[in-house]
């Protein structure tokens, strides 16, 4: 059991869907042989399919304490990147060119259903999930490892695969019901977002976050009150987690996104948001109705020149205070994987 633990808060109001995140991690920790498949971070469009294409139908996680075997993803279902025609569109000497994906199937790449999202016009509508592994409390993957390569940190709750003792059973992949556990063929072992540990033990907070333009991500501690994740998870109580029901008890959260009203036919708003409730509650729980309701009051609040303590934290200011204690700069550090910066991985 772990004494403390580390965790992230996304606002999803504020993401720009601009895959800055998933750069950063994709940069830093995934450019080996075998990973090319893999997205530690990735950002979907919701409602939408993911990655990989239908992980929320996938299964796994807990019943009756037991990790449940779920179907394991395929590295096709996770889409391979496509290639383009980035030659002949600059330097082919047509002007009609335009960039088009060569080879492949157009409709199983990593992120194929981008800006889609759902509804009718003039009801469409979308948002962006940032997702990340949720290192969970109790997670499925290390209950069900054979081989005990995978532990959750004492000092911080990180979960971790021991590469050296994973034979590639797979089981992990099987029970994690977000299905943010990949395989490497090459290598033959399971790999996944470590939270940038390397940085947290430095200080600095993790390259997704540190790189997100939106100031999305809130970094910290469960149990540091004075911390933004506390505040926001406990204090206000405006941060939920993803798919709470299979009961591994995730520490990354999220703060549900608002939206604008439906448009009856004649193009007037209504009282009904435009993203169905009904949907939101599918992937955060039923008190995503009470955040929202909450939210709404306290922008009613600040719209009428009243103090809303938990707008200011969410707007970020300070960008520096999203991240509890972790607000050193990479070169502050004299870690050895934070070495990545001088090469022109994220900072």
């Amino acid at each position: 059991m772990s004494t403390r633990q580390v965790a992230m808060v996304m606002d999803l109001n504020k993401c720009l869907g601009c895959q800055t995140c998933t750069v950063a991690c994709k940069r830093l920790w995934t450019r080996r042989e075998g990973m090319a498949h893999m997205w530690w971070n990735s950002v979907n469009t919701q409602p939408g399919t993911g990655t990989p294409h239908g992980w929320e139908h996938m299964g796994g996680g807990f019943k009756d304490g037991e990790a449940q075997p779920g179907h394991r993803p395929t590295v096709s279902e996770y889409g391979k990147a496509w290639d383009f025609n980035h030659q002949e569109v600059a330097f082919g000497g047509k002007p009609d060119a335009f960039l088009k994906p060569e080879g492949g199937d157009p409709g199983k790449g990593p992120n194929w259903d981008e800006d889609i999202g759902g509804g009718e016009y003039p009801n469409s509508n979308y948002f962006y999930l940032p997702r990340i592994c949720n290192h969970c409390t109790h997670p499925a993957c290390l209950k069900a490892c054979p081989r005990k390569s995978i532990s959750k940190r004492e000092e911080d709750g990180i979960v971790l695969i021991d590469e050296d003792r994973c034979r590639g059973y797979r089981f992990c992949q099987e029970a994690c019901p977000y299905k943010k556990i990949y395989y490497n063929e090459l290598a033959g072992v399971s790999e996944k977002c470590i939270f940038c540990f390397p940085r947290i033990d430095e200080g600095v907070t993790t390259a997704c976050s540190r790189q997100c333009p939106g100031r999305v991500r809130f970094v910290g501690y469960l149990d540091d009150p004075a911390g933004p994740i506390h505040k926001l998870v406990h204090q206000h109580k405006v941060a939920l987690p993803l798919h709470a029901e299979y009961g591994t008890q995730p520490n990354v959260y999220y703060v549900p996104p608002m939206s604008p009203p439906r448009l009856d036919a004649e193009g007037n708003p209504t009282d009904e948001p435009r993203v169905p409730t009904e949907y939101l509650v599918s992937l955060f729980g039923p008190r995503v109705v009470e955040v929202l309701e909450h939210l709404k009051a306290e922008r009613a609040r600040a719209a009428a020149g009243e103090t809303s303590e938990v707008l200011d934290l969410l707007i970020s200011r300070k960008w520096l205070d999203l991240f509890g204690p972790f607000t050193k700069h990479p070169r502050e550090t004299e870690g050895a994987k934070l070495s990545h910066a001088a090469k022109g991985a994220p900072l």
